[in-house]
């Protein structure tokens, strides 16, 4: 496979353990998400990381019943989690998947830019739901290079729809994660 489906893989696994790592007591918690819970988070991450990046694979719609669900509401719902993130990463390994675009409402994006906005949506909500739930989150040094390469790309466009925050100073030799994560004005430190 080549190496966005790689770095989806890697931040899969780490966001996997982390919702294994959510208790029943944080969902009702605030996350470090303006506005959100837990829960809320939670059910952000299981909705778009992976059954969103499987209906991205797939160019299908999300389905509006999908949409609604309380996955984190569900008994058992981290391991749904990890069974749908498998069903996900299967459906990035057709090479089909990887050809021509993604239709984003009207706008037209090339298939690997959208599975690297989606290796961004796994790392920096998995870190959110990780630092939410007091765990950590963590990746190869390759993986937050890639990270942080897309974050900077596309922050100033999550920025003018209020999905990223202002940037949050770190040293320059922070390491990449630290960096991708401050440039989606996250502080490292939380």
């Amino acid at each position: 496979m080549n190496e966005i489906h790689t770095h989806l893989t890697v931040c899969a696994a780490e966001a996997r353990r982390v919702a294994r790592g959510v208790r029943d007591d944080h969902l009702a918690a605030p996350s470090l998400c303006d506005g959100w819970t837990v829960r809320e988070l939670a059910n952000h991450l299981v909705l778009y990381t992976s059954h969103g990046l499987e209906h991205r694979a797939l160019r299908t719609q999300l389905p509006e019943e999908t949409v609604q669900r309380d996955f984190a509401g569900e008994d058992g719902w981290a391991e749904a989690y990890a069974a749908q993130l498998d069903r996900a990463l299967a459906a990035w390994e057709r090479p089909e998947a990887w050809e021509g675009d993604v239709d984003m409402g009207g706008s037209p994006v090339p298939a690997a830019e959208i599975a690297a906005m989606l290796v961004e949506e796994l790392a920096l909500h998995g870190w959110d739901l990780a630092r939410s739930t007091g765990q950590d989150f963590t990746l190869p040094e390759a993986t937050a290079v890639f990270l942080l390469d897309v974050v900077e790309r596309y922050a100033e466009m999550y920025r003018r729809y209020e999905g990223f925050a202002a940037v949050v100073d770190v040293p320059d030799d922070a390491p990449a994660l630290d960096r991708a994560l401050a440039a989606s004005g996250r502080n490292p430190k939380s």
